[in-house]
């Protein structure tokens, strides 16, 4: 089916609309994800997002064309917020927080999305199958996005959570060796099933939240 273009296979399956709806909510998520970066970071003195121009909306700052091209090409995309720890008030620390604030605005956005969509259904409200689909769309991508930032792998978010939290993790993640091979093993896991697995328990864990709130809301 299709040309195996994930564009042209979700506008075959779905039509327009979902390629469109679902281009913004990964680009917003990504986006609001290195903004949270940014908002810690200078909350815990960097300035360097602010410096660097990084605290804006445009989703170009933060993704770049080259993350905007792949994810056009193959649905994979990335982005950065420009921090220096060696300014922010508790070095290591500090940027265990720092990190540690990208996914967790991913888990707010999926906990604020998927709360409006089981108020809608717990309270018949009709939003439209639409505007319903993206909604869960969107608690789905964005849980996903939290849970794969938070594996232990350079660059990704967990490792400088771990890092913030141990001396060992820290001395460990930023040897040589480790920051070499880290894209290979991140790269390795993702797509020898560990993407897989992330998608799955996203998908479990957006069902369970969903029957948790429609049952509270239902009370």
């Amino acid at each position: 089916m299709g040309s195996g273009w994930w564009i042209h296979e979700m506008n075959h399956d779905y039509g327009a609309w979902m390629v469109a709806g679902y281009a913004l909510i990964v680009i917003f998520s990504i986006s609001l994800h290195e903004l949270a970066h940014g908002w810690a970071a200078i909350w815990q003195g960097d300035r360097t997002p602010i410096e660097s121009g990084h605290m804006t909306w445009n989703p170009l700052v933060h993704m770049g064309w080259p993350s905007l091209l792949m994810f056009a090409v193959v649905g994979i995309a990335w982005g950065l917020m420009p921090v220096d720890p060696s300014r922010m008030r508790h070095g290591r620390r500090s940027m265990g927080w720092v990190a540690l604030a990208g996914p967790a605005m991913n888990v707010l956005i999926a906990f604020i999305t998927l709360t409006v969509l089981a108020v809608a259904v717990a309270k018949n409200l009709s939003f439209g199958e639409r505007m319903s689909t993206l909604l869960w769309i969107a608690g789905y991508i964005n849980l996903a996005l939290a849970m794969l930032n938070l594996l232990p792998i350079p660059p990704l978010d967990g490792s400088r959570i771990a890092a913030g939290l141990s001396i060992k993790a820290y001395a460990f993640f930023n040897r040589p060796d480790v920051a070499g091979a880290s894209v290979f093993v991140l790269l390795a896991v993702v797509f020898l099933g560990g993407g897989d697995l992330i998608f799955e328990a996203a998908r479990a864990g957006v069902k369970w939240y969903m029957m948790f709130a429609e049952r509270l809301l239902s009370t």
